[in-house]
């Protein structure tokens, strides 16, 4: 599959894309515009690359990569999109969901599933929990986010450009980011939870009333 356009068993490779001996490619598969996928890589079915590089031990199960380039013995998918320039760090773990736009990922760092990560540089070791959204655009302009190494993003956090969280931070689940954070800072920042005693009945046609 060297430089020469195929279509065969449902895998597409152009004429201007490498795929170098010892790949593993699974139908369908799309592979295009000068992309290059490395010795070792594993290419599951359900894959559309663009302009993306791969290298060997990947593994990209269903997923989209354009204009990214993604390091040795990552796993990314299934229905990742890495896109506009995201470089991902060698032995990282993208998941299911996840969206990375001009970012770039520090070694060993993972986002799990259900996040978007753009215009950001995140160091390595890194956490990035479910639901995490790094706001990087206001409107009008679109700014940085800097995470530093070994940092812990919780779920459904919101990170709001620009801003800065330093190595070995902190941030619990819910919060949401809008100042620098200093390094190995612990932060929360939500609503403390109240309750109103049988305040639920008749809200949900589907609920049932308090018992006891």
């Amino acid at each position: 599959m060297r430089s020469e356009k195929e279509v065969y068993d449902g895998i597409y490779v152009s004429e201007d894309s490498v795929v170098e001996d010892g790949v593993k490619i699974y139908a369908p598969a799309h592979i295009s515009d000068g992309s290059h996928v490395c010795s070792g890589a594993v290419i599951m079915p359900f894959c559309r690359l663009s302009h993306a590089y791969v290298c060997g031990g990947a593994r990209v199960y269903s997923s989209t990569i354009e204009n990214s380039f993604v390091s040795a013995n990552c796993a990314v998918g299934p229905y990742a999109y890495l896109r506009g320039g995201a470089y991902v760090g060698e032995n990282c773990r993208i998941g299911d969901f996840v969206e990375i736009k001009n970012s770039r990922i520090g070694d060993g760092s993972k986002a799990a599933h259900l996040a978007y990560v753009g215009d950001a540089v995140v160091g390595k070791g890194v956490n990035i929990g479910c639901g995490a959204v790094f706001c990087n655009y206001d409107g009008k302009v679109k700014s940085e986010t800097v995470v530093g190494d070994g940092a812990f993003i919780g779920a459904n956090c919101n990170i709001v450009a620009p801003v800065k969280i330093g190595a070995g931070a902190y941030i619990a689940a819910g919060t949401t980011v809008t100042e620098d954070v200093e390094n190995a800072d612990f932060v929360i920042g939500r609503a403390r939870q109240s309750a109103k005693r049988g305040g639920a009945a008749g809200r949900y046609a589907g609920g049932g009333e308090r018992n006891g």
